[in-house]
């Protein structure tokens, strides 16, 4: 008997380990029964255990929506917010079987500020099941959902029109809701769109067909699950691997860890090493500690070569014959997911795969209208906006179009300075000067001019409120300087904006642009050797942090100009500050603009107690 039951298990395990695994994503709008139709699927299939159904029946006396009836949806809404609220705040992934195929089914989120969270789910998934409550028909969430689903490269979608005994079964219902979606998503590239009229609460052509809609001849949706081909027949492409981790546990081996993104690799095949563009022969592949004669899509692995070359975390791995392009400038796709603005010319971290940059929104192309997919004119990107942009990078990228490569073609943007990820991107294509434009080399560099004028080259940037006397300071700093034979030049806020930055506003986006043109032009001057005085303003971290990531160590100098704002009203002679408080003058930083104060500066004078003449004294012995 133990023998009989013990070939059986192995027998079992054999048949679910050579199962195709298949990852779906439920979406769609506010309370169109998305986790309802996930707990019917986990209740049908047989994946809920005895105690796992008596803690739902004692959950849904507490907190279901369905009278004496189990509540499914709370199998998926784990969260206490998400059952006292009826609602999906998180992405929630459950894995069922059937004798076909394995599944992790992604339950996200309908309302509107939890976008991101869909993102999530839909960036990971081989196909989508996007709901329509029969009653509500094809809302705007319904459209920024199956715009995001087409983005993140999602090619089979099933249109669940749900609730269908709410409205009594009408097939008139039916055939409105799917020829209004069909219509709408008809330039999305979709493979597929299998519609199927439904009722998650009842299990109707769920998994059976239902007697309640005859004039439905289509598969259940559990059919259409077990049988619809999500991977491409035609083959895989050429092998990549981003390197992970460099593996030295001792002198005598040196392994590339990484999962195998696309391909196929084996032991003695070429392989180049990017960006280097260093070709090499694949020496042995470890999965597991073992030895293996190949490894697939998806494979964890550790690759050994047979030769020392430099590897790192974040190069690629690639078929030696066939490898992707390397660029710093692409034009993307963009889901903006937070409430605070996307603004050009602000930097943040991009993730690639295994490697991370500093990149750029160099400028919006346009934003798409989530309702017709119109192109809009946009200087700012705002919560769940999409739109094409460019983009570049502070060093190149190993990629391919997100329609070739999900792992080499998604990035995702970071704020540098919360950490949080505020953007989610598919590039598209590299731009052709990424690749046309090198640099020019160039006889005398910074040390030579330097040493011509017998100083060191030094970009002292002044910060502070308007009216803190920043541009009195730095001016009586430079004619100190110049007195004694230094070669300097002053940048004033107000001076700049009469020529190189007279077509900028005061908005956030073109504030950003100002720093980012006046930081541009003083590194050029302090290449020239120059001593180069900058006062602005510039109320934000971020763009100072990127103006001094654009210096040599100790090449830059922070002087926080702290002056109570007081004392700046009361000094202000151009009557700025009571124009702002009267509502005649906006976006004026310290009334209705922000200013973030500098953290760590170099120099931090009290300019409300500190005389003029202090302040240049403080400046000078600091500068030396």
């Amino acid at each position: 008997m133990s023998i009989l039951h013990a070939r059986d298990i192995a027998s079992y395990l054999d048949r679910q380990r050579n199962k195709e695994t298949v990852r779906f994503i439920t979406c769609g709008s506010v309370d169109d029964g998305k986790s309802t139709l996930i707990g019917r699927l986990l209740f049908e299939s047989k994946c809920i255990f005895d105690d796992q159904l008596q803690a739902l029946e004692t959950d849904s006396r507490q907190y279901g929506t369905q009278g004496e009836k189990i509540d499914l949806a709370l199998l998926v809404d784990g969260l206490q917010a998400e059952r006292e609220q009826g609602i999906t705040i998180d992405v929630a992934y459950r894995f069922f079987a059937t004798d076909r195929r394995r599944y992790i089914v992604a339950d996200t989120p309908g309302h509107e500020q939890y976008t991101r969270n869909m993102a999530t789910g839909a960036s990971t998934a081989d196909l989508a099941v996007i709901l329509i409550d029969a009653r509500k028909g094809v809302l705007t969430q319904t459209r920024r959902h199956s715009r995001i689903v087409a983005m993140m490269g999602i090619r089979h979608v099933v249109l669940a029109v749900n609730k269908m005994d709410l409205v009594g079964c009408d097939q008139a219902v039916y055939d409105a809701i799917v020829a209004e979606y069909r219509a709408f998503s008809a330039g999305f590239g979709f493979v597929d769109i299998q519609a199927i009229p439904l009722s998650g609460l009842d299990g109707d052509n769920v998994l059976h067909a239902s007697a309640r809609m005859p004039w439905y001849s289509g598969p259940s949706l559990m059919d259409y699950l077990d049988t619809v081909e999500v991977r491409d027949p035609s083959g895989r492409g050429a092998f990549r691997m981003p390197v992970q981790w460099v593996n030295r546990p001792n002198l005598d081996f040196r392994g590339l860890c990484g999962r195998i993104a696309e391909g196929t690799l084996r032991p003695g095949d070429r392989v180049r090493v990017l960006p280097s563009g260093v070709s090499v022969q694949v020496k042995a592949i470890l999965a597991g500690g073992d030895e293996v004669d190949a490894a697939e899509v998806g494979d964890a692995v550790t690759v050994t070569l047979a030769a020392e070359v430099d590897v790192s975390r974040g190069d690629v791995l690639v078929a030696s014959a066939n490898p992707p392009e390397v660029a710093d400038q692409f034009e993307a796709k963009l889901l903006w997911m937070v409430e605070h603005p996307m603004s050009p010319g602000r930097q943040y971290l991009l993730k690639l795969a295994c490697k991370e940059v500093t990149a750029t929104i160099t400028a919006i192309k346009y934003r798409e209208d989530v309702n017709t997919g119109a192109h809009l004119a946009a200087k700012q990107l705002g919560l769940n906006e999409i739109a094409t942009v460019n983009l570049s990078t502070s060093a190149p990228l190993v990629f391919e179009p997100y329609g070739v490569n999900r792992v080499l073609g998604g990035f995702i943007l970071i704020d540098k300075l919360s950490l949080e990820t505020v953007g989610a991107g598919m590039i598209d294509f590299a731009l052709r000067r990424s690749s046309n434009i090198h640099w020019q080399a160039l006889e005398l560099n910074k040390e030579t001019r330097a040493a011509q004028k017998h100083q060191t080259p030094r970009c002292v940037w002044f910060t502070g409120l308007s009216g803190s006397g920043k541009s009195t300071i730095a001016n009586l700093l430079e004619r100190r300087l110049h007195a004694e034979g230094k070669h300097t030049y002053l940048l004033d806020g107000d001076n700049v904006r009469h020529g190189l930055n007279r077509d900028l506003g005061f908005t956030e986006a073109d504030r950003v642009e100002n720093i980012r043109r006046v930081a541009e032009v003083a590194r050029l001057m302090a290449d020239a050797g120059l001593i180069v005085l900058v006062s602005f303003i510039s109320p934000f971290i971020g763009e100072r942090r990127m103006a001094r990531d654009l210096f040599a160590p100790g090449e830059f100098v922070e002087v926080y100009v702290d002056t109570p704002i007081e004392e700046c009203e009361r000094r202000d002679v151009k009557g700025l500050y009571a124009k702002a408080r009267a509502g005649a003058l906006k976006n004026f930083t310290g009334i209705d603009s922000p200013y973030e104060a500098p953290e760590a500066p170099e120099v931090h004078l009290e300019a409300g107690r500190l005389s003029t003449e202090a302040c240049v004294e403080v400046l000078a012995q600091a500068l030396g």
